[in-house]
């Protein structure tokens, strides 16, 4: 098999995948945690041992699907870090964006973050904290990655910054995740109460010399 031919059969394959996984998609905007690997084999047109073939088994599905809306979700942070705003605006913003985010899709967030609920039969649902906390330690790395380019911290700023990182993660995740369940306030209030929460010591520190700015 010549190259030409192995890139069109790559091509062929990673299209094929994309089209599973929107198909997976659709069935978890339905059906949240209880997205089952038979009804997203129907949705799809196929039968489920090709879904296994493609993804292994419901983890390396939901491994897929994690990936996906995590870069969605991480490029939208990105920009509202990066938006032409002052310090206090841009927090309140990528506060807003996650929390915006989770509430836009419901069923999704559960079925990333509260997988275990869906366990029914003989699909098997998940190990919450096995498949959903790399899932937030990434988002973490990520953010302490931006604060070190961004703000002045000082000595061991590359520890401090990934203490802050997974730190303002975990709150927004836990903070979200009891919003969404409740709902005891408007996401305003929330986003305003959260950043209120991370002001002080944001406020105080500078921007990085030489880096882009925060």
């Amino acid at each position: 098999m010549d190259t030409t031919q192995r890139t069109e059969q790559q091509r062929s394959a990673d299209r094929r995948r994309r089209e599973l996984l929107e198909a997976a998609d659709r069935v978890v905007l339905r059906d949240g945690p209880q997205a089952s690997m038979n009804a997203i084999a129907a949705e799809a047109g196929i039968t489920k041992p090709i879904l296994y073939r493609h993804f292994g088994d419901k983890g390396g599905l939901y491994a897929a699907l994690a990936k996906r809306h995590t870069d969605a979700l991480l490029d939208s942070l990105r920009a509202a870090l990066d938006a032409p705003a002052d310090r206090r605006e841009r927090v309140e913003s990528t506060l807003d964006t996650y929390l915006a985010a989770i509430e836009a899709r419901p069923q999704v967030y559960r079925f990333l973050m509260h997988p275990a609920e869906g366990s029914q039969g003989g699909d098997q649902g998940f190990d919450v904290g096995k498949h959903s906390a790399p899932l937030l330690r990434r988002m973490g790395e990520e953010l302490a990655q931006v604060i070190e380019e961004r703000v002045d911290l000082g000595p061991e700023s590359q520890q401090l910054a990934r203490v802050w990182g997974h730190g303002i993660v975990g709150m927004m995740h836990a903070a979200g995740d009891w919003w969404l369940g409740e709902r005891p306030c408007s996401r305003a209030e929330l986003v305003r109460s959260l950043a209120d929460l991370l002001w002080g010591r944001l406020a105080a520190a500078g921007d990085r010399m030489g880096g882009p700015g925060f």
